[in-house]
C-alpha cells in the first residue's frame, strides 16, 4: 500500500501508524467529495512524503501545483486531520518533478503518464494542462461562440479570418490581428475561436489572457524568479495564444520584449497566434517598430461600427439567447437607437428585459422608447459627419466643395485632416466610412490623416488651438 509504505519512512512509532493512516486516508475522502475531478486533476501531481504527530510532509510536481493546493485544498485537508487527531497539524513541502507514488492517477493521464516514464516526451505534465483549462473555464463566455456571432458586411472578414485560425476551413492568417472600437465583438471571436478549437481538439493547450494580464505575470514572475515557468507556459505549453486589448502594452518595454520574444518562438513553432487591439497596428503608440511589423506581418482584419440591419440581427439573436420576447419595431427602434456600440445595444435590451419582469409590463413599442428616453436622453453633443465638416469649413473659411475636393494645397488638406480626425474622435466613426464621406477616398487616407493631426495636436500649440476652437463652436451649436 503506497501510503503505508510512505509512513514506513517516518520516525513515527509504529502503535500510532494505523491511526494516522485512517486519520488521512478519512481527510483525503472528504476533500474529494468537494469536487472529485478538480482532485483527481491536483493530486495527481501530489504525493505524501510522511507524516508524523504534528508535520504533514507532501511533496508537488511543481511550484505552481503547490501553490494551488495549498491556497484551495490544503486548509480543509488540515482541519480534517486536526479534528481526527485532536492535534495541530502544519505542512511541509518539497518540489520534485518526478513523483514516485501520487495520490490519485486520473483514467485519462494513466497511458501519458506510463509514456513519460519510459522516457522523455514534448507532450506538458497533466497538471499543467489542468492549470491552463482552470483558468480557460473561468474567463471564457459559453455563449460566446461562432454560431451566436451575427455576421454582416462590417464584420465578415473578422469572422472569417476567426474562423479559420480555430480550425474551421480556409486559409490561417499568422498572425491574426482584429482591430475595432470598444464594445463591436473583438472578445466575442476570442473566446469562439477558443470554444471551436477544445471542441475539435480537447487536448489542445489554449492560453487566452489579456494584455494587462500578462503583464502582470511578467511582473509576479520577475519578482518571484518563475520566469522558467512563466516562459515555458506561453512558448511550450501553448497551441494557441489569445491576447486581448495589445494596445495595454504600450510604453512597458520589459514587458514588449518578453513578448516580442514570445511571438517569435510560438510562429517559428507555427502556432496560432490572434491579438485584438482598438487600434490598427500603426497607431498603436510607444510600441516598438518591429513588433507593428510583426502584427502587420499576417493578416489585419478590422471590426466596424454594424450596419442598421446587422443591429437588428444583433438584438434578435440576444432576444432568442436570453429567451426575451422581442417584436420587429422594438428591435428595429432599439437598432435605430444604439448605433456605435454592440455592447450597449445588447445592454439596452437586457435592461428593458429586467424592468418588464419587474413591472409585468410588455416590452412594447411605447415602453421601450419611454425607457430608453429616461436612461439615455439624447446627448446635444452628438452631431453628424455634415455638421463637423460644416464647422470646420466654416472655421478655416473655405466651402465645403472645397474640402472635399482632390485639391492637395497646404490649406485646403490640413483643413481635411482636421475634418477628418474630428469625425474620428466625437463620431467613432469607420476609415472607410469617413472615406466615403470625404470624397471616395481610400480608408488609408484617412487612417494617415488622423494619425498626423494626433501627433500634431500634441506638439504644436497652434493646432490645438484650431481644435479647441472648432470644439467649442460644434458644442455651441448643439445647445
Amino acid at each position: 500500500m503506497t501510503q503505508l509504505q510512505a509512513f514506513h519512512d517516518t520516525l513515527t512509532p509504529m502503535h500510532e501508524i494505523p491511526k494516522q493512516l485512517g486519520a488521512w486516508a478519512r481527510a483525503l475522502e472528504r476533500t474529494r467529495s468537494r469536487s472529485p475531478s478538480s482532485f483527481e486533476q491536483w493530486f495527481s501531481s501530489v504525493q505524501l512524503d510522511g507524516m508524523d504527530a504534528n508535520v504533514l510532509r507532501l511533496c508537488a510536481q511543481n511550484e505552481f501545483v503547490r501553490d494551488w493546493v495549498k491556497t484551495h485544498f490544503q486548509p480543509d485537508l488540515v482541519a480534517h486531520l486536526e479534528q481526527s487527531l485532536g492535534a495541530p497539524m502544519r505542512v511541509e513541502w518539497r518540489v520534485s518533478a518526478e513523483l514516485d507514488s501520487p495520490l490519485c492517477e486520473p483514467k485519462a493521464h494513466s497511458s501519458r503518464r506510463r509514456r513519460s516514464s519510459a522516457g522523455p516526451t514534448s507532450e506538458p505534465r497533466p497538471s499543467l494542462v489542468s492549470a491552463d483549462r482552470e483558468r480557460l473555464s473561468a474567463v471564457l463566455n459559453p455563449k460566446h461562440t461562432f454560431a451566436n456571432f451575427v455576421v454582416g458586411p462590417s464584420n465578415e472578414l473578422a469572422y472569417a479570418a476567426a474562423l479559420a485560425s480555430a480550425g474551421g476551413g480556409g486559409p490561417r492568417y499568422n498572425p491574426l490581428f482584429i482591430a475595432g472600437g470598444t464594445g463591436l465583438g473583438k472578445t466575442h471571436l476570442m473566446h469562439a475561436i477558443a470554444h471551436k478549437l477544445l471542441e475539435d481538439r480537447p487536448d489542445a493547450r489554449v492560453v487566452y489572457v489579456s494584455a494587462e494580464h500578462f503583464t502582470n505575470e511578467f511582473i509576479e514572475a520577475l519578482q518571484h524568479h518563475k520566469m522558467d515557468e512563466f516562459r515555458s507556459r506561453y512558448r511550450q505549453q501553448c497551441d494557441l495564444l489569445l491576447l486581448d486589448d495589445i494596445q495595454f502594452l504600450a510604453g512597458r518595454e520589459q514587458t514588449q520584449e518578453e513578448f516580442f520574444h514570445t511571438f517569435n518562438a510560438l510562429r517559428d513553432a507555427d502556432k496560432p497566434i490572434v491579438v485584438t487591439s482598438d487600434k490598427y497596428p500603426q497607431q498603436l503608440q510607444r510600441m516598438p517598430e518591429r513588433l507593428v511589423s510583426r502584427f502587420t506581418s499576417g493578416l489585419v482584419a478590422d471590426i466596424q461600427v454594424p450596419q442598421l440591419e446587422t443591429r437588428v440581427a444583433i438584438v434578435r439573436k440576444k432576444a432568442e439567447l436570453e429567451g426575451i420576447p422581442l417584436t420587429d419595431d422594438v428591435a428595429v427602434m432599439l437598432a435605430q437607437t444604439v448605433k456605435s456600440n454592440v455592447r450597449e445595444l445588447e445592454g439596452a435590451l437586457i435592461r428593458l428585459a429586467a424592468k418588464s419582469s419587474l413591472t409585468g409590463r410588455p416590452v412594447d413599442l411605447a415602453f421601450a422608447q419611454a425607457e430608453l428616453a429616461r436612461v439615455a436622453p439624447q446627448r446635444p453633443d452628438l452631431v453628424s459627419v455634415e455638421d463637423i465638416q460644416r464647422a470646420v469649413c466654416t472655421h478655416f473659411r473655405m466651402s465645403n466643395a472645397e474640402l472635399l475636393s482632390k485639391d492637395r494645397h497646404k490649406s485646403v488638406a490640413f483643413a481635411r485632416q482636421v475634418a477628418m480626425y474630428l469625425c474620428r474622435q466625437r463620431l467613432k466613426s469607420s476609415f472607410p466610412e469617413l472615406g466615403r464621406a470625404f470624397g471616395n477616398r481610400d480608408h488609408t487616407t484617412v487612417m494617415s490623416a488622423v494619425r498626423r493631426v494626433e501627433e500634431l495636436r500634441a506638439k504644436d500649440p497652434q493646432v490645438n488651438a484650431h481644435l479647441e476652437a472648432i470644439e467649442q463652436q460644434l458644442a455651441s451649436s448643439g445647445e
